[in-house]
Order: structure tokens, then sequence, then C-alpha cells
């Protein structure tokens, strides 16, 4: 009988484990021709998820939960969760709810029997965030798309099922600085896409703030495209030539006229845009040489305190 693994990150979830374990168990049951197996992977939780883990993890068979020293992130959450997946079949999944179990049936007929390698999933709608949020999200997506050759679906979730061929490409990309979104992409494989409406969480608060998507959105630019270092080196000759034709047109105006430009307030706008330019330029190149300052560290993911058998 084959195994499905399903990695469940989970960061102060105590209100939502619960319920998505009752929500997950009640379909896995629907599925009698695979083995499952559930690993709850603890983030840092400040709260008293790791506690209701080992509950659930003696309560519901095939659960077992990892628990990290400190919270190291969702991507190494994910990680580390297939990194200990021995399923035949992985899926990566929220503990929110906001993944619909209800889902994995049609996804695993989709790689089990007509011929995909993995199952995505992809929200049709927004609906229930804030409008501000969702027009970034949809700029993200449509910047990405233009400034690199990985292509990322608008709206698709981390929620998948991936074949063991796939998983084992995942394990083979060892960087630091993780983008799962880019990175399910970059190693190919045909992938048949699912639609859903968009589900509010069960309980509890989101832990994506607006700061912690625009960091993760340019982890995403940075790992995937080197477009911005070519947009500042751009930036930097148009600069040249336009400061080239004024040096001209000024040196040609004293010989023919004898008249000096004035106005010192031309020339601090000049200065601050230019200063401001050229800050922008070393920001972008800070952004690509502190990823590889991570990267040559070769810290790991992250640190287990304690796991089940």
């Amino acid at each position: 009988m084959p195994l499905l693994s399903l990695i469940v990150p989970c960061y102060n979830e105590q209100e939502t484990l619960r319920p998505f374990m009752k929500a997950l168990y009640a379909v896995l049951d629907t599925l009698p021709d695979v083995q499952p197996e559930v690993i709850l992977v603890n983030d840092g939780s400040a709260d008293d998820t790791l506690p209701l883990m080992r509950e659930l993890a003696a309560e519901y068979q095939g659960a077992r939960y990892i628990s990290f020293s400190r919270n190291f992130g969702k991507e190494s959450a994910m990680l580390a969760g297939f990194q200990a997946a021995r399923g035949d079949y992985v899926a990566v999944m929220d503990a929110d709810l906001q993944d619909p179990p209800a889902l994995l049936p049609e996804m695993l007929r989709a790689v089990r029997e007509e011929g995909f390698d993995c199952a995505g999933t992809r929200r049709v709608s927004r609906k229930g965030e804030p409008v501000i949020r969702s027009f970034f999200a949809r700029a993200f997506y449509q910047l990405i798309n233009v400034v690199s050759h990985t292509q990322l679906v608008d709206g698709a979730r981390d929620y998948k099922l991936l074949s063991r061929k796939v998983v084992d490409a995942l394990l083979q990309l060892p960087e630091y600085n993780r983008f799962s979104k880019g990175l399910y992409e970059w190693v190919g494989f045909r992938t048949k896409w699912m639609e859903f409406e968009n589900v509010e969480r069960v309980a509890g608060e989101t832990k994506w703030s607006f700061w912690k998507l625009f960091k993760y959105s340019l982890e995403g630019i940075v790992a995937f495209t080197t477009m911005p270092l070519a947009v500042a080196s751009v930036l930097g000759m148009l600069c040249m030539l336009v400061a080239l034709v004024i040096i001209v047109s000024l040196v040609v105006r004293q010989m023919l006229w004898h008249n000096s430009v004035d106005g010192w307030t031309s020339l601090v706008c000049i200065i601050v845009l230019l200063s401001g330019l050229q800050l922008f330029c070393v920001g972008v190149l800070g952004q690509y040489v502190s990823k590889m300052y991570l990267e040559i560290k070769r810290r790991p993911h992250y640190i287990v305190a304690e796991q089940s058998e």
C-alpha cells in the first residue's frame, strides 16, 4: 500500500490544530488504498502548540511531530518535513484549514492515475483579504513573471501534492535562502492546477503581516532573477549620459554667451537625485551580497529540539 506523507508547518496554531486534524483524518478515512503519515512541524511556537502536538501524535495513527529549538520560518519547516517524509506521495498544507483537505482525493488521483508529477492549488479569488494586500500580491506575481524565467502562477498556494521524484529533486537544492513557490516551478515536472475559492482561517490570526510578505517577495525576486542588477547598471549609464549632455550644453553656453548658470537650488536637487540613485543601486547590490553571505556560512536550516519516534 503506497504511503502518503502530509507535512503541516505550524507556528502558534493551538486554536486551529485540533479542528484541522479532525477534518484531515475525516478525508483520509475515505482513502483506504493509501497509508497516511502526518508530520506536524512546530516552528518554535510560543503558545501550547507543542503540547497539543504531543497529544495528537498519540491520539491519531500515523501522526508524528518535529519541534524546532526556535522559530526558523515556514520555509525551514517545509524543508524539515520533506527531509523527514518517507511517503511515495508527499503533500504540504497549512493547519488553518485555508488549504481544504477535501481536495486531497482529487490531487492524489491526478498524480496516481492521470500521469501528473504534482498537483497544485490556486485561489481564484482573494475574498476576505485587505484590498491593498491583494493589490500588491497581484503586482508581485506580474513583476516576477516579467523579470524571471521561472514563471509563477498567480494565487498559487504552498498546498501541493508531489510524487516522490519531485520531492527528491527539491531535496537536491541545498540553498539557504529558500523560496518554495519558485523552487516548485524551477524543478519543472508536469503540474495539474486545481482552483478553489478563498477560505478564511478557522481560528486565530494570520502570521503573515504585510512587512513579512514584502520581505518574502524580495526573497523570491533576488532568488530567481538578476534583473535588478541589470536595471541598476542601466540607470547608472543613463545618468552618465544625461550628465554628459548637460556638461556639453553648459560649456557651449559659456563659450558663446559667457554666461555661467546660476542657481544652487537646481544643483542641490541634482545632487540629491543622483545620491539617491547611487544608494538605490548599492542597496540592490547589497541584497545579492547579503544572500551570498548567508549561503557561504552554510549554517543549518533548522535545529530540532524534540521529535516523536
